[in-house]
């Protein structure tokens, strides 16, 4: 993928002249690897980090560690991506939606219900598959270390409550920056409008969009909810957030520092996902407990919504990996 340097001029609060110095820093002993995200200290996912980082420093005995910059610091989803491929970024955390800008294959996370279910999701996210996925961003210098558990997304409406994909049409619903996501939204009937994650309160409040998707925990940690009344538990697709290293700085670790950083990943994942489903239950009964109006719909009509959706994937490579992880039990 051909990369230029204008997307990175947005990034509030870096000159180019700080690009040079976000990078893996390191002297004869020490190796501190930054990673940036774009979530709040308090959320699963930056828990799962910092018990990374503990694990890093005992595995490697204290030469090496993670500096974590949350809360957005260093740009978006995108412009932290676009760091690691430069090599101005040693780490990010990324939902897989935007990655399939990079990774065709992984717009399989934003087809709706190619899961049955949250079993088979990790089955198939633990299996060849999954593995596979992980490194396949390998020859645009995204190196996949590990998932975090980020639950389903569903529909969350201010005015009008959702029942079935009809009460979709003629809404305006904020998507990820990913063309199959806002395929989804419009094969359900809604309006698909592409916003960042950081403006979309604002958006909600003024009207400029209807409604949104997104997980438990992010509808309520980011106060969606205030001006969001209506949460519907359509589940309609199973996104998971991705830990990525840019290969300029995996080239640069030894074969040893390489095990120590992929094993403190891979023993981050069961913790982070503990704290996932005690935050996602939590927020729910938080949301409800504020006036939010939960609904649980009746999902078939929404999967027989997408049948088309599904169908216009044939012939293609991303339709024979929906039916590889369709015969997973």
């Amino acid at each position: 993928m051909k990369l230029t340097l204008k997307p990175l001029l947005g990034i509030v609060g870096i000159s180019l002249l700080n690009l040079s110095l976000i990078g893996c820093g390191s002297d004869d002993k020490h190796v501190t690897l930054k990673l940036a995200h774009n979530l709040d200290t308090s959320h699963s996912v930056h828990q799962g980090m910092i018990f990374m980082n503990e694990r890093l420093k005992e595995l490697s005995n204290g030469t090496m560690d993670i500096k974590i910059y949350p809360n957005g610091q260093l740009g978006s989803e995108r412009d932290t991506i676009e760091l690691l491929q430069i090599g101005s970024l040693d780490i990010t955390k990324v939902s897989a939606s935007p990655m399939e800008n990079f990774v065709p294959k992984m717009k399989i996370f934003s087809i709706p219900y190619v899961f049955r279910d949250h079993d088979h999701f990790w089955t198939v996210l633990n299996g060849d598959i999954g593995k596979s996925l992980l490194i396949e961003g390998e020859s645009v210098k995204l190196r996949g270390l590990a998932y975090y558990d980020s639950g389903a997304r569903s529909f969350y409406t201010r005015d009008k409550p959702i029942y079935t994909p009809k009460d979709l049409e003629g809404l305006k619903i904020r998507v990820q920056k990913s063309k199959t996501s806002v395929r989804m939204v419009e094969s359900l009937g809604g309006a698909a409008t592409p916003i960042s994650f950081g403006e979309l309160y604002t958006a909600l409040q003024q009207g400029v969009v209807d409604g949104a998707e997104n997980n438990p925990p992010s509808f309520y940690l980011s106060k969606h909810f205030d001006v969001a009344r209506f949460y519907t538990l359509d589940m309609h697709t199973s996104v998971p957030d991705m830990l990525l290293i840019s290969g300029h700085t995996w080239n640069k670790l030894t074969i040893t520092q390489q095990n120590w950083v992929q094993q403190a990943a891979s023993l981050s994942v069961p913790y982070q996902r503990t704290l996932w489903k005690k935050s996602s239950d939590e927020a729910l009964k938080a949301v409800e407990a504020a006036g939010v109006t939960i609904i649980k719909p009746d999902k078939s009509k929404f999967q027989d919504a997408v049948k088309d959706m599904h169908d216009s994937y044939k012939d293609t490579p991303v339709y024979s990996l929906m039916q590889e992880i369709a015969d997973i039990k």
